[in-house]
């Protein structure tokens, strides 16, 4: 099953980055999420494997999974090593007019022929619905974030 949400955010392309890439804000804004634990020497950036778990419906599916790319500040690409087989990406673009558009892709395939594949698409909506959530959430942090900065600049710059 594949699945690619995109989501327009007022907030420079860099600052998005910082956000997502820190493994400390993934709980902040990733709906579903249970799980998101470093497994191994590497803490981030390419290599680093994390132990990770998501609710669907009423089912955790996880596993260990690896950054198999990290190119500031555009993309974050992850592997599935264990559990469910999986693919992601976060990729960043800067719009012309400012801000940024994040794209979220998620490719997995649960086990067992057949009946995987009707689970597949059982859970496609839940998982689309909360991919959708979580660049939502993100949205509102970063633009909550720069209208701050902004309106902290516009009082305290001389006049």
């Amino acid at each position: 099953m594949r699945i690619v949400v995109r989501i327009d955010i007022e907030a420079p392309r860099e600052a998005v980055w910082n956000y997502i890439a820190d493994r400390d804000q993934t709980f902040d804004f990733v709906a579903g999420l249970t799980r998101w634990e470093p497994e191994g020497p590497k803490r981030g950036g390419l290599g680093a494997r994390y132990r990770m778990g998501m609710r669907v419906g009423s089912v955790e599916l996880g596993g260990l999974v690896e950054i198999v790319e990290f190119d500031p500040p555009c993309d974050i690409a992850w592997s599935g090593v264990t559990g469910v087989e999986q693919r992601g990406r976060w990729r960043l673009r800067a719009r012309a007019g400012g801000g940024t558009r994040v794209e979220l892709r998620l490719t997995y395939h649960a086990p067992g022929g057949l009946m995987g594949a009707i689970a597949d698409l059982v859970a496609s909506w839940i998982v689309e619905r909360d991919l959708r959530r979580s660049l939502n959430e993100l949205k509102h942090r970063l633009e909550k974030r720069e209208r701050a900065r902004s309106k902290s600049a516009a009082c305290c710059s001389p006049s």
